[in-house]
């Protein structure tokens, strides 16, 4: 048993076996809210009570109705519960609502919990041996088949401490809650408290609550962020309230005619808000048998939804508003009437739309090949690329999973290696179309690539150059060692640069270039090969003019003015200051004023 655990168990069974009154027996807390339950001896909502155990261990009870006018009531109590006490009366046996919890247990995947057999005062020993006989059979196809069974009578207190001491065991056995996961609260109660305002209660599974923390509260009515005013737990006011507990919200900035049952408080950013969901059947009638037309619950939400069937074991459910949902939720589907048809335990909360022909049939077949747990590698597959955020938002991944074979990591993304390899050569293959359509051109604008490619970041590119093999310089992919070919302007350039090595200085006029052949493509492809240095205002040299004009400037008296570095080089105003601002940042030549330089000498040492 953890120390100072907090537990939450759910009662379940039929109508007037005894759930409330067992509750009482344990708890000393009346669990019928409202005076009509108590007038009728009838439970109609949800109750609440709490105990500790023999060893310490806080339970809070969560008492249903068992009434099948009152099943959606039921579902919002057991949907959020990890433990279940099913109660099955001694004198009665297993009944009609009795069926009803059995098939709710089992589609919501409820793996904890016992079975009591109540009011044993009023039957034979050898009929309350037949009666669990009867209800292990029909649990059979439940998580609780195995569950202890206790015989019990709140009247007499028989077997009431082997109850605690039995629920003391299987409490232990259930796995320790993450306190640091994302929260989704259920809110099962709304009501105003004076001096509080407004309060939602719920069962919190998972995460931690803190006074102050501001949630993201998802109705009917879209989303808005809260603020926590303040935390009870089983009337102890808290800073902080941790798993698996009853725990009452006092919120800021919300009134109570907004809010319901159904209605959540999530971690902001964590889940994604679903409209539709692909999911597999758990229990129940085959989808093919199953109406279009159902009501979904889960946790307290109880949603209309159509679904849209693929085979007898997988669906679509479109849903009337969005609600936080994650893989592997599990969902309790009823007709629009009471009956519980099934289950189903939700694949993918965001599946693809199905808009060409085949779609459904191609999804039907990835559905059927998706395993139980996981279901990452499908999705990365599928969209080529996820950021993690979004698969664990999706329930797709949890925190400290490692990508599965066949998935890399590049920053917050899970890339599909297919994927990145059909990216690198798609952009090998536009490289290469690139140098045979522009054998001047520098190569493919890398600022394109993202939309060529339909990358969903930019993050990925680096990764998808390296594995194209190729090479980046000023804003564009080449292929390694690919030289631009100036063609027929080669003869024109052979010429420009016998005179710039006669006059290193005497930089040709635009008409002079003009009347060569050369353009600014042409000086550009140039330029890339090394062939000449593009300075300002179209002043075009050769490579090695600035180491030559230092020689000549180092000589001068320093500093030196503009005029007698022109003269000393021979050359015009209009070359002689594109040429020394290109000296300046190269840190050769330094500026003093308007009118002075003076040579940057090297540093001894």
């Amino acid at each position: 048993m953890r120390s100072h655990a907090k537990y939450v168990v759910a009662t379940a069974g039929h109508v007037d076996h005894g759930k409330s009154t067992l509750v009482r027996a344990l708890t000393g807390i009346e669990p019928d809210r409202w005076e009509e339950e108590r007038r009728r001896g009838l439970t109609i909502d949800l109750g609440f009570a709490w105990t500790t155990l023999p060893s310490g261990a806080d339970v809070a009870f969560v008492d249903v109705p068992g009434h099948e006018r009152f099943i959606p009531n039921m579902l919002a109590g057991l949907g959020p519960a990890p433990v279940v006490l099913f109660v099955v009366a001694a004198d009665e046996g297993w009944s009609a609502q009795s069926d009803d919890h059995r098939d709710a247990l089992a589609a919501l995947g409820v793996d904890y919990g016992l079975l009591v057999i109540s009011r044993a005062d009023r039957a034979e020993e050898n009929h309350i041996d037949d009666v669990i006989a009867t209800a292990r059979a029909e649990l059979a196809r439940t998580g609780l088949a195995e569950a202890p069974a206790v015989v019990t009578s709140a009247p007499t207190g028989r077997g009431l401490d082997e109850l605690r001491r039995t629920l003391d065991t299987v409490l232990a056995q259930t796995p320790s809650p993450s306190t640091s996961g994302r929260v989704r609260l259920w809110i099962d109660r709304v009501f105003t408290r004076t001096g509080a305002g407004t309060v939602v209660t719920g069962t919190l599974p998972s995460g931690t609550i803190g006074v102050g923390d501001t949630m993201e509260l998802v109705g009917p009515d879209g989303h808005r962020s809260v603020d926590v005013r303040g935390l009870q737990s089983e009337g102890t006011s808290l800073t902080t309230a941790a798993p698996v507990s009853r725990v009452a919200v006092n919120l800021r900035g919300v009134g109570v005619e907004t809010l319901a049952r159904g209605d959540a408080l999530v971690t902001p950013g964590a889940w994604h808000s679903s409209v539709e969901a692909d999911i597999r059947r758990v229990g129940g009638v085959p989808f093919d048998d199953a109406p279009e037309h159902l009501v979904v619950h889960i946790g307290t939400a109880a949603l209309t939804a159509r679904l849209r069937r693929f085979d007898s074991d997988h669906a679509r459910l479109t849903f009337a508003r969005a609600v936080p949902l994650s893989r592997d939720d599990r969902l309790v589907l009823r007709n629009p009437g009471q009956r519980i048809v099934g289950g189903g335990i939700v694949l993918h909360p965001d599946p693809p739309g199905l808009r060409r022909r085949g779609d459904s049939a191609r999804r039907t077949a990835v559905l059927a090949g998706m395993s139980e747990d996981g279901g990452a590698a499908e999705e990365v597959a599928r969209r080529g690329a996820v950021r993690v955020p979004d698969l664990h938002r999706l329930g797709l991944v949890h925190d400290g999973e490692t990508p599965p074979p066949g998935v890399r990591v590049i920053d917050e993304w899970w890339v599909d290696e297919s994927t990145c390899a059909a990216w690198a050569r798609r952009l090998h293959d536009a490289v290469v179309g690139v140098h045979e359509r522009e054998p001047m051109s520098a190569g493919l604008s890398t600022s394109g690539v993202p939309s060529l490619l339909n990358l969903p970041d930019g993050a990925l590119l680096p990764t998808v150059i390296a594995d194209a093999g190729l090479t980046s310089s000023d804003g564009h992919l080449s292929i390694p060692g690919h030289v631009p070919d100036l063609g027929d302007a080669d003869e024109a350039m052979n010429a420009l640069e016998r005179r710039l090595a006669e006059q290193p200085f005497r930089a040709p006029e635009a008409d002079d270039l003009s009347a060569l052949g050369l353009g600014t493509r042409e000086l550009a492809a140039a330029e890339r090969t090394g062939r000449i240095l593009r300075l300002r205002d179209g002043v075009v040299l050769l490579p090695t003019a600035p180491a030559l004009a230092m020689r000549t400037l180092a000589a001068l008296d320093q500093p030196f003015t503009t005029s007698e570095a022109r003269q000393a080089l021979s050359t015009t105003r209009r070359v002689m200051i594109p040429l020394l601002e290109h000296l300046d940042a190269r840190g050769w030549t330094r500026r003093l004023d308007a009118g002075h330089r003076e040579v940057v000498r090297p540093t001894a040492g």
